[in-house]
């Protein structure tokens, strides 16, 4: 009997110590806020305040970051694009700009962060309606997070139907661990002309954008697509045997012009080269027409995120 009692007693123990176990670990489990950077002013609502630059204006402005991020998303995307397709690139857009401001420094003297898309994200505040206003509103303060550290949270426009890894995609120095490679459902409702495209160089321009790269050729002889990356994009090209960073030729070339790397087929011709390809951007993280398609289906903002980003959390950094 007073075995039985032993136990009893014992298993009773078992039980609350395990409980408790359990209810530490549900505690240790609260996900991380990164903390606001100290440099930074705080508004009476409780919001950052930045310094933006306008290269439009050729001046500083100082506002609150929740503002900031409603003329980005006017520049990134229409203002007419389904909700939660809006509030997805809302909480990118965030993200991005206060990681920017813990990581990199602006180099417009006196400023935090600019309009200028070599250095931030497009910007318009002619384009702001009461869509965009609302789907900054409605997620407020919301950021993406690995670990507790504000995530680089890369977008693109079209992904061509697959994403791309960032070493691969944007010459990255490694791929974080919250970054893959998804086939994206882009929506049909894209242009045309981003779905797939064709474009013609001349040697002249080849020469040019070589040139600024630091290689020396006067016509191209010959090209192929060499590496590969993960989805099938030009990681480098093999031109007249000399192996080109592509990510890097792009941006050479124009990035509006060579939409993409994702290149379905090269040639020479007796005037230059001809590329065909599909999607445009660099391909990392998140498409927007993919969002489109996934908003449209009925998906959420956070789900969205989550399908192009893995093992993130979205947290708020403020109310």
């Amino acid at each position: 009997m007073r075995r039985l009692s032993y136990w009893v007693l014992a298993i009773v123990f078992a039980f609350y110590a395990l409980s408790g176990c359990m209810k530490k670990t549900e505690e240790t489990d609260e996900k991380k806020t990164p903390e606001i950077s100290d440099k930074l002013m705080i508004n009476d609502e409780g919001i950052p305040e930045i310094t933006v630059y306008n290269i439009k204006e050729e001046m500083s402005t100082r506002m609150d970051v929740e503002s900031y991020v409603e003329g980005v998303l006017a520049g990134e995307i229409k203002n007419n694009w389904p909700e939660e397709a809006m509030k997805a690139q809302a909480i990118l857009a965030r993200t991005y700009v206060m990681r920017f401001l813990d990581t990199r420094t602006s180099k417009y003297a006196g400023a935090d962060i600019s309009t200028d898309i070599t250095e931030a994200q497009a910007y318009s505040e002619t384009l702001i309606n009461d869509r965009i206003k609302n789907a900054v509103k409605d997620t407020r303060g919301m950021v993406v997070t690995y670990d507790g550290e504000l995530a680089n949270t890369w977008f693109h426009a079209h992904s061509g139907g697959i994403t791309e890894l960032p070493m691969e995609g944007l010459e990255y120095e490694e791929n974080p661990p919250y970054v893959k490679s998804v086939k994206s459902p882009d929506s049909e409702n894209a242009p045309k002309n981003v779905q797939a495209w064709a474009v013609s160089f001349s040697n002249a321009q080849m020469k040019k954008a070589l040139g600024e790269m630091g290689i020396t050729i006067e016509k191209v002889d010959t090209i192929e697509i060499g590496e590969t990356g993960v989805s099938g994009r030009a990681v480098n090209f093999v031109i007249n045997g000399k192996t080109v960073s592509a990510p890097s030729l792009r941006i050479a070339l124009g990035s509006e012009k060579l939409k993409s790397t994702l290149i379905t087929h090269v040639k020479t011709t007796d005037d230059g080269v001809d590329f065909e390809g599909r999607g445009y951007g660099h391909g990392v993280g998140l498409s927007q027409w993919g969002a489109y398609q996934m908003a449209e289906n009925g998906e959420s903002a956070e789900k969205i995120i989550e399908y192009y980003f893995k093992d993130i959390d979205i947290v708020k950094m403020w109310d």
